[in-house]
């Protein structure tokens, strides 16, 4: 296990491009690229990531999903094909920057009604998205969110049972929106773990810096060492999140310090 940034913690401060030289100024060797526009779907901009990157890991990659993927489930065939031309670009730049694995959020829950999901039909439609990332040798890995689709454990456990290729990232702060602790989520993902989000936040839900909330990272650390978790724990805040970058330097610092304990 290894502590791992996404350059979604720039979002804001920093173009994405520019965030790879600050994650190696801080130290960090693996990454998660979170593509944040239209026009960092592009080839160009894949290239000049791929210039850029240097050594750096790109473990996964990340993108506004809210731009397709919901649409890539759409039964309108030209309003799919669309959707999918998108994440066609976004795996290609994926490509090139060697990525394992693409986060994905999916079905957003935007309406006010009930979401029952038959889970073969879905499982269907998901497959047909997981052989479009395939083709680039990317592997999907999908992510619970308190606005989407996959908030609760149930939704995955169904899901895995339908489509076996199906990976998961857990974000513990996304857990905590939805009302539930991520060792609830623990049980679905085991085995099927590619990807942990983490930040800190206090006990009235406000996100942190790891160590100025409550989260307790070293119970985390071990509860994911227990599933049999041994891949990059990335840290993942918004820009408001963190006053500076030396702010980030000593959060970082702190997570990689319980990390050498359990360890040692």
């Amino acid at each position: 296990m290894e502590i791992a940034i996404s350059t979604a913690t720039f979002f804001g401060k920093s173009y994405t491009e520019d965030s790879l030289d600050l994650i190696k100024s801080l130290g960090l060797k693996t990454v998660e690229v979170f593509l944040t526009t239209f026009r960092e779907y592009e080839p160009v901009f894949g290239d000049l990531l791929a210039s850029r990157k240097g050594d750096l890991n790109v473990h996964s990659v990340h993108s506004l999903n809210l731009h397709y993927e919901p649409e890539l489930f759409n039964n309108a065939e030209r309003t799919r094909e669309d959707a999918e031309a998108i994440l066609n670009k976004v795996m290609s730049n994926g490509a090139k920057l060697g990525a394992k694995y693409y986060t994905f959020h999916g079905i957003a829950r935007l309406k006010k009604r009930p979401y029952v999901v038959d889970y073969d039909i879905f499982a269907r439609k998901l497959e047909r998205v997981m052989a479009v990332t395939a083709r680039y040798g990317i592997e999907l890995s999908y992510e619970n969110v308190h606005w989407a689709l996959f908030n609760t454990p149930e939704f995955f456990m169904n899901l895995r049972s339908c489509c076996p290729g199906v990976k998961a990232t857990l974000d513990i702060k996304q857990a905590m929106q939805a009302g539930l602790s991520y060792k609830e989520f623990l049980p679905a993902v085991k085995g099927r773990l590619s990807t942990v989000h983490i930040c800190d936040y206090d006990r009235g839900g406000n996100l942190t810096c790891p160590g100025k909330g409550s989260v307790d990272f070293r119970d985390l650390f071990e509860s994911l060492l227990d599933i049999g978790y041994d891949g990059p724990v990335m840290l993942e805040l918004y820009s408001n999140n963190y006053e500076n970058y030396s702010e980030l330097a000593r959060s970082i610092e702190y997570l990689q310090k319980i990390l050498y304990q359990i360890n040692h």
